[in-house]
């Protein structure tokens, strides 16, 4: 059973603005019944592009009737560039936190504002949203939304994908893509930080490199098997850190430290660097 935050209870025991705007200024509509999830936003916009009203009627689960609700509250007030700005990740945060598996919920509301705003300046969005090839049969996800929920959500491993885009949670032909296409966005976010490196640097490059390794790649991956690592100070090419989570008890932690963290910082920040693990 999953664990819903107090705040995601309340969104979908007693979701706010429900219902449709017969004169609404901007409709945007994602997902299908066959898919199990569909979502229709409805936006009225003043003449400053401001949304002064937002409603929504979906079909889904209590993830996605709290999504849709708490992103109707989130826009109100804004105007449509400041909505536009709005990711999955912020609707998630608003609601406390949503189960890994529930994810998509809060893209497709995500993508729902896209298209609302999109049909309110008169922009036609292809039916799989914005550009892009079908992966996903089962479910319509694109090749396009799935490289954008891979970047923007920091995902590594093909069932971070499913679980943000939905990809893969059918009849699962479309797996051995999804690895592929995680493959290469990886090896573009690796090939991204290893040019940031600059050859010469200071303590405070240095310092903020560790930090963007470590976030960017190495914690990505120890919370993927429910271990996390913690930066306690960095002093010169000592960087000391604090293991957390299952990474605590692990008899494999010394090697983690030493050929997975202290080697990959050695590779991408500084070939002196020493890791030194703290309580």
């Amino acid at each position: 059973m999953w664990d819903y935050t107090d705040k995601v209870k309340e969104h979908f025991l007693n979701p706010h603005n429900v219902g449709k705007i017969d004169d609404a200024d901007g409709v945007g509509e994602v997902g299908s019944l066959a898919c199990g999830d569909a979502l229709r936003l409805y936006l009225k916009v003043d003449e400053d592009e401001r949304i002064v009203d937002a409603k929504f009627q979906t079909f889904g689960c209590g993830s996605a009737i709290a999504s849709s609700s708490a992103l109707t509250e989130m826009v109100r007030g804004l105007t449509l560039d400041e909505a536009l700005k709005i990711t999955n990740k912020e609707i998630a945060d608003y609601l406390g936190g949503l189960p890994k598996e529930k994810m998509h919920c809060s893209v497709m509301g995500r993508e729902a504002l896209e298209a609302a705003i999109a049909n309110y300046r008169g922009i036609e969005l292809p039916k799989h949203e914005l550009e892009g090839e079908v992966v996903c049969e089962c479910f319509g996800v694109t090749d396009t939304q799935i490289r954008r929920a891979i970047e923007e959500n920091q995902l590594t491993t093909v069932e971070d994908v499913t679980h943000y885009t939905k990809a893969g949670g059918g009849c699962e032909r479309c797996m051995p893509d999804l690895q592929r296409i995680l493959s290469e966005a990886l090896g573009a976010r690796e090939e991204k930080v290893r040019v940031t490196a600059p050859r010469k640097l200071t303590n405070l490059q240095r310092i903020q490199l560790v930090q963007k390794v470590i976030d960017e790649e190495i914690r990505p991956n120890l919370q993927a098997d429910g271990g996390d690592l913690e930066i306690v100070d960095v002093d010169g090419t000592t960087v000391y850190v604090s293991l957390r989570g299952t990474c605590t008890h692990c008899p494999s932690a010394q090697i983690t430290l030493k050929d997975g963290v202290e080697g990959r910082l050695r590779e991408l920040v500084d070939s002196d660097i020493r890791v030194v693990e703290v309580q």
